[in-house]
């Protein structure tokens, strides 16, 4: 595996820095290198939020980066900002239940899904970021998702059964409709 850069991008409390640190202890977890760069606005909740993790098999040279492999956008704002800066042949992951455009280019894979509408069904809307983060590691299998799995507890070491219970379902949501909506690829482009 190459180095790969992803971006997570939307306000603050919707859960950003959460999918961020999720795939950073899941990363850890199977063995990779891993960084992880948070940033924020002062008023967090509500203001802007953006953290960037860099998984490698090797040692990581620098944890910034102005192109990222991939983008994970949970807000309008975010997606206006960071469309232009995921590298060419990356790949774009959108909320369509909050965001009312796709990305305009032509040279990345555009994934969309509607976040409020899959946490509505497994009755979890605080599951968003879940979903979305269940997703990302299906399609681009920069961690297995079955690694994350065997994880879970360690990653939401501290949160009560049922907060992982629910954690751990919207994951296996996200999973789900990414094997419904888009083709399996093994490794994302470097």
């Amino acid at each position: 595996m190459a180095e790969h850069q992803v971006l997570f991008a939307g306000f603050g409390g919707q859960g950003i820095l959460s999918m961020a640190k999720f795939l950073a202890y899941a990363s850890l977890s199977a063995g990779k290198e891993v960084t992880w760069v948070p940033s924020y606005g002062a008023e967090m909740r509500g203001g802007t939020a953006r953290c960037l993790v860099t998984v490698s098999d090797d040692e990581i040279s620098s944890p910034i980066t102005n192109n990222p492999l991939v983008a994970v956008i949970l807000n309008k704002p975010s997606l206006d900002k960071y469309e232009d800066s995921v590298k060419s042949g990356g790949t774009i992951m959108i909320n369509s239940s909050l965001i009312d455009r796709l990305p305009e280019r032509q040279d990345v894979q555009v994934l969309s899904l509607p976040v409020s509408q899959l946490a509505d069904e497994i009755d979890n809307p605080q599951g968003a970021n879940m979903i979305l983060i269940g997703a990302c590691l299906y399609y681009t299998n920069i961690v297995k998702p079955e690694i994350a799995l065997d994880y879970f507890g360690d990653i939401f070491e501290g949160k009560s059964e049922t907060s992982i219970e629910k954690n751990k379902k919207a994951f296996l949501a996200g999973i789900e409709y990414a094997k419904r909506e888009w083709p399996v690829r093994d490794e994302i482009a470097s």
